[in-house]
């Protein structure tokens, strides 16, 4: 073992020295998940204990804590078949909140904490949007609003203690732009509920961490200018022949931004979402699907850099706190060795932009709109609603196992070093040369998304590293359209909708039979990396134990 503060070997990388630098695993930081009730899951608190061993998740982000399902906020007894009478005041109940964030702390992560959704009894519209219901309102009494957020936050202090509760982040809502969806009110009622809400959490103590606003996308038009959505304003946009050409902004940020600082109101993050497909309404009243070339994240992330910082709040952290290929549960690019490439260039390019950027989901045990109809429905998942590694997984597991200080970073990869072992590890990557960096449109069916394995060529990864100790073993991992994917083995089958016990035992065999081979380090101690990979193969390397 060797740390930064002893001599650690001096590294070679195509015969030259390299200078390090840090290499934030952003990807690890923050994932999410569907709802909190979904936590209460048995299956579910498997596939995130495996998450957490094999990615390192340190964060956890999901919607409806306030939800009805988790019981939280009650204004009656809930008589069954009885009456349901009233209660003299409203009574908190933590207990099934409790069994979520017990379980999280004790797999040693922290939750991301999304303050939403509005108890039905608060709500001023119920019922707006997704399959379980969600009531996406300002609340009829602010002061009933203020006073659940206040006891609950009161409540994880007394049960956790205020040193664990200060490293959380509290974000106001979830994507209130999307009007009615999500928000039944105006933007400017937003602002209201976050002043009340970042006032009453910084009453209870100075040092919690408030932020916001979790708006969705960047757009090139005014369409989020007004206090409520205005399709007519992106016409331009849906009639736009080249959307990468367009002056893409965030949503509510700047004017978010404005409207905190002349109120004095904290501001210790700033949240939003990036996806980047999209859509705009034509003149026709259609939406017209766009999708944006594979830089987009990189270039909306670097704006949003520069605003902050800008800004009267330039040590405002920034959270992306959802962030996918597209924002659909039914994109078939999600199951996809398609997405695993994408997904790992995008987050290698902007390690060092954000403080989060939270992948939606970890699972596919995710009922926005009722459960996926088949094993591999396009699914947000890291893994199927069976726990079955989908080639995202696998991408989050080689990234994960990437080094703390970046050596070389290529148009093609990295090679990292461990600051604690000097243990050296790579990742490289084929995204299709001939797709000249298109992004990836979403997909509406599995058989849709097959023509982009037709993309190439193959590219070769030939590199030295030098300065290893000779007789070492480094193992090789490779994700490609033949090894580790397990949508295509599915499809192969015939897409069984429901699959026999033996056909999920397979398709569990062929999700982990990834390329695998090792190298040993010669004598003269340089390591000669020379290897074809495949169009969207993504290939881990790392010494062996």
């Amino acid at each position: 073992m060797t740390t930064d503060g002893a001599r650690a070997p001096r590294i070679l990388i195509d015969g030259e020295p390299r200078d390090e630098s840090p290499l934030p695993h952003i990807w690890s930081r923050c994932i999410g998940a569907g709802r909190a009730n979904e936590a209460l899951r048995a299956d579910w608190q498997r596939q995130f204990a495996e998450a957490v061993k094999t990615l390192g998740i340190e964060y956890i982000r999901f919607h409806g804590v306030f939800h009805d399902d988790m019981f939280v906020y009650r204004e009656s007894y809930g008589g069954g078949f009885g009456p349901d009478a009233p209660l003299p005041s409203p009574v908190y109940t933590f207990g099934y909140v409790d069994k979520v964030f017990d379980f999280l702390l004790d797999h040693g992560v922290r939750p991301f904490v999304e303050l939403g959704f509005m108890p039905r009894e608060l709500a001023t519209e119920t019922e707006t949007v997704f399959w379980w219901g969600a009531h996406c309102s300002p609340p009829k009494d602010m002061a009933r609003w203020v006073e659940l957020v206040t006891r609950t936050v009161e409540h994880w202090i007394d049960r956790y203690g205020l040193a664990e509760v200060r490293e959380w982040r509290f974000e106001v809502w979830n994507e209130p732009n999307l009007v009615p969806h999500f928000w039944t009110g105006t933007k400017t009622e937003y602002f209201q509920l976050y002043e009340q809400t970042v006032r009453a959490i910084k009453g209870i103590d100075p040092a919690l961490r408030v932020g916001g606003p979790a708006t969705s996308v960047f757009v090139p038009d005014d369409r989020y200018r007004g206090e409520s959505e205005d399709r007519s304003a992106m016409r331009e946009t849906a009639a736009a022949t080249d959307v990468d050409a367009l002056d893409w902004r965030p949503v509510w940020i700047e004017e978010f931004i404005d409207w905190c600082a002349e109120r004095e109101l904290p501001i210790d993050f700033v949240s939003t979402h990036l996806y980047p497909t999209d859509f705009a309404f034509g003149a026709d009243g259609k939406a017209v699907p766009i999708t944006r070339y594979a830089d987009a994240t990189f270039d909306d992330l670097t704006l949003l850099r520069k605003l902050v910082k800008n800004s009267p709040y330039p040590d405002a952290e920034i959270h992306v706190s959802e962030w996918s290929t597209s924002p659909s549960s039914r994109d078939f690019i999600h199951d996809t060795v398609f997405a695993a490439t994408y997904i790992t260039r995008a987050y290698l390019k902007c390690a060092t932009l954000a403080d989060s950027i939270s992948y939606w989901t970890f699972t596919d045990v995710f009922e926005e709109g009722g459960a996926g109809i088949g094993p591999f429905h396009g699914g947000f998942g890291l893994v199927n609603e069976e726990g079955i590694h989908k080639p995202t997984f696998h991408a989050f597991a080689m990234l994960g196992r990437l080094g703390d200080r970046l050596l070389l970073a290529a148009s093609d990869g990295v090679v990292t070093r461990d600051s604690r072992t000097s243990a050296v590890s790579a990742v490289f990557y084929n995204y299709p040369g001939d797709l000249a960096l298109r992004g990836l449109p979403a997909q509406s069916s599995y058989p849709a998304t097959r023509a982009l394995a037709e993309r190439g060529p193959s590219r070769r990864i030939r590199h030295s590293i030098g300065g290893l100790e000779p007789g070492a073993t480094f193992l090789v991992e490779i994700v490609d359209w033949e090894h580790g994917n397990a949508a295509e083995a599915w499809h192969r089958l015939g897409a069984p909708l429901n699959p026999s016990r033996a056909e999920s035992a397979y398709l569990r065999q062929v999700a982990g039979s990834l390329l695998r081979f090792a190298l040993t380090v010669p004598g003269d101690g340089v390591l000669r990396l020379d290897v074809e990979l495949a169009p969207w193969a993504v290939m881990s390397l790392r010494q062996s134990a």
